[in-house]
């Protein structure tokens, strides 16, 4: 689990509910359903609406991985491309085959098959590299659906502190119908602002990132089949590849 995620969620209703109490404030105050279904249904409706259904599956699929999968380690994609070049070293590239048979990600399964079926390194490199990009740009995808939350929740917010004012205008006879719609007006507000920036565009930002660090995972890959199709050294690949820990930490 990401637990620096799933903390930062929590610090920030903390943040909210304790301000609203050393305000003299009450949690029930804040606590309106309306109020919450209009911001949250049309928010997502509103991305929904502009993004194809493959890349919205692939985003609600992706929101969970932001709390519950922790991000790879840097030294296990190290590990495992240099045991690929001592496996070479030791059986040749036919030894390979049964580390491809249990390969579970993908992308590695394809530069295992691509070096034991003798491709020209410039050739793997070619197709390891549009083949990440291609990955990338499909993860940049699924952030760019919480952006748009993040862009849409406070005007959906907005729409429901109006609906709030409608009631209140259209009850101002019937002072017991006033407090209803005064507060649909403002927590809305308060709940399309706070979905906006505690939650979708940090997790956007979160998604960008881990896009970013497993595309730098897989040219460390890229770079390490590379190097074993060439013969290098068990030494001199792992030279190569822990140049990237000054990048990715």
């Amino acid at each position: 689990m990401d637990f620096l995620s799933i903390l930062g969620i929590i610090l920030a209703f903390v943040a909210i509910l304790g301000g609203n109490l050393l305000e003299g404030g009450t949690v029930a105050a804040l606590a309106n359903f309306p109020a919450a279904f209009v911001v949250i249904g049309g928010t997502v409706a509103a991305a929904a609406v502009q993004t194809p259904w493959q890349v919205f599956s692939l985003a609600l699929k992706r929101f969970s991985s932001v709390f519950l999968s922790h991000v790879t380690p840097i030294n296990a994609i190290q590990e495992k491309v240099l045991n690929w070049a001592q496996v070479t070293r030791r059986d040749g590239l036919l030894g390979l085959e049964d580390l491809s048979d249990g390969e579970k990600d993908g992308f590695a399964k394809m530069a295992l098959e691509l070096l034991i079926d003798g491709v020209d390194a410039h050739q793997i490199r070619n197709q390891l590299e549009f083949e990440s990009y291609l990955i990338e740009q499909r993860e940049n995808d699924a952030a760019k659906v919480f952006e748009a939350m993040g862009g849409y929740a406070p005007t959906i917010g907005i729409i429901g502190a109006v609906m709030g004012l409608i009631q209140v205008m259209g009850n101002l006879q019937d002072p017991s119908m006033l407090g209803d719609g005064i507060a649909l007006a403002f927590v809305a507000t308060i709940y399309g602002v706070a979905l906006a920036n505690l939650l979708m565009l940090p997790v956007a930002s979160k998604l960008r990132y881990r896009a970013r660090r497993e595309g730098l995972f897989r040219q460390m890959i890229v770079d390490g089949t590379c190097a074993i199709h060439d013969g290098d050294s068990v030494r001199m690949i792992a030279a190569k590849l822990g140049t990237y820990n000054r990048v990715a930490g």
